[in-house]
């Protein structure tokens, strides 16, 4: 794998910097430090989700048929690293442009890909992700919302946990079971739900990572036509796993993680702490693992440039960022102690969202196991 960047995304990102100087409020570190999920950064979102598309660059990498312009997946994993190093003002969109786009691009019907695919290139339209349950997890394969079909609809009854967006969203990429009878990853289906239909309910889950967060979404007798089915009914895990291998790295972590790293190495400094030699030794092993995250996610999108389809590397990238994240919030509490979090505080929003790291888009451990399965090939117990 080629290490350098070429003139035109070195070019490209100098132009999106420039871009971001001008674009990003004077208050954006305080718009930004309750997530992706707060109301402020969702209207936010739109406004700016606007200007990336207007010059083109909200979904670069997409084909030109769909609203892209055939770009390289570099282009777009510059655009990944400099937003998520600033707290992604994209908010919640940046899910849409990484890996609903793409799936609707793969499995969805002509009617889909018309209604959807120009509303997310041209960043008006939120979304989320309807997954976890109570009942089960991020053990996604022990679904029990059931879709049961009614001739032209499926009547959809069930519960959906730590939805993030939920509250914002117009859509949901919702995962049903469609076969009452089937286990684990058979009888699955994917449905793209309007969020307004009758009998969705949304209801926020507090946390500590931030406003409007998390939800909790109940589906009572909720009426969703069989034409908002992606894919083939009863085959969705198909789908789902597709979607996964883009979503794994579609969060440059390791970028928000590095940019708080030279936070508190400035802070080090100014505190006249930078030279003790353990300082250095724990900061110099924070920006590795950082390193090591970084090229991992490249290895996922050399792939991806190179035409070659999804592999464990997605997994070992994923749990790479993931503990990039974490690392770095621990060393802000090791080395400043409680001072380092004050709310609102440089390392402080970070350490909080690096909390959902483990957790999101498939638990760490579950993403190990799959690392020993299909890469490492070690057997099963």
């Amino acid at each position: 794998m080629e290490f350098g960047w070429t003139a035109d995304e070195e070019a490209f990102r100098r132009e999106l910097l420039d871009f971001l100087r001008e674009a990003l409020p004077p208050d954006w570190e305080e718009i930004a430090k309750d997530g992706p999920g707060s109301d402020v950064q969702a209207r936010f979102s739109r406004d700016f989700c606007g200007l990336l598309a207007s010059r083109g660059w909200l979904t670069q990498h997409w084909p030109r048929e769909y609203g892209g312009r055939d770009a390289s997946p570099w282009r777009h994993a510059i655009l990944g690293e400099e937003l998520w190093a600033r707290g992604e003002p994209r908010g919640p969109q940046y899910m849409n442009v990484n890996w609903i786009g793409p799936t609707i691009m793969a499995f969805g019907s002509a009617e889909q890909k018309r209604e959807h695919l120009p509303r997310i290139s041209k960043g008006d339209v939120l979304w989320c992700q309807g997954f976890s349950e109570p009942q089960a997890g991020s053990d996604l394969v022990a679904l029990r919302t059931l879709a049961s079909r009614d001739g032209d609809t499926y009547l959809v009854n069930g519960t959906k946990i730590w939805t993030s967006y939920a509250n914002h969203a117009e859509f949901c990429f919702l995962l049903v079971r469609t076969d009452p009878e089937s286990k684990r990853h058979r009888g699955i289906s994917v449905l793209l739900m309007p969020m307004s239909l009758a009998g969705v309910e949304i209801r926020e889950i507090p946390s500590l990572v931030g406003e409007r967060y998390f939800h909790e979404v109940f589906l009572s007798d909720v009426r969703v036509p069989v034409s908002c089915r992606l894919g083939l009914e009863n085959e969705g895990w198909s789908v789902v796993t597709y979607a996964l291998q883009f979503e794994r790295v579609g969060a440059a972590r390791y970028a928000r993680a590095a940019l708080t790293l030279d936070g508190l190495a400035a802070r080090l400094a100014q505190q006249g702490r930078l030279e003790d030699p353990m300082v250095q030794e724990k900061l110099g092993g924070a920006r590795a693992i950082c390193e090591a995250a970084r090229l991992l996610s490249y290895r996922v999108i050399d792939l991806r440039a190179h035409g070659q389809p999804p592999s464990a590397d997605s997994n070992v990238a994923r749990v790479a960022g993931t503990f990039a994240d974490r690392l770095v919030g621990e060393l802000g509490l090791d080395l400043f102690g409680p001072d380092a979090f004050e709310y609102g505080g440089f390392a402080e929003s970070n350490f909080r969202l690096a909390m959902t790291a483990g957790v999101a888009v498939g638990a760490t451990e579950v993403q190990l196991n799959l690392i020993a399965q299909r890469f490492l090939g070690l057997p099963q117990e």
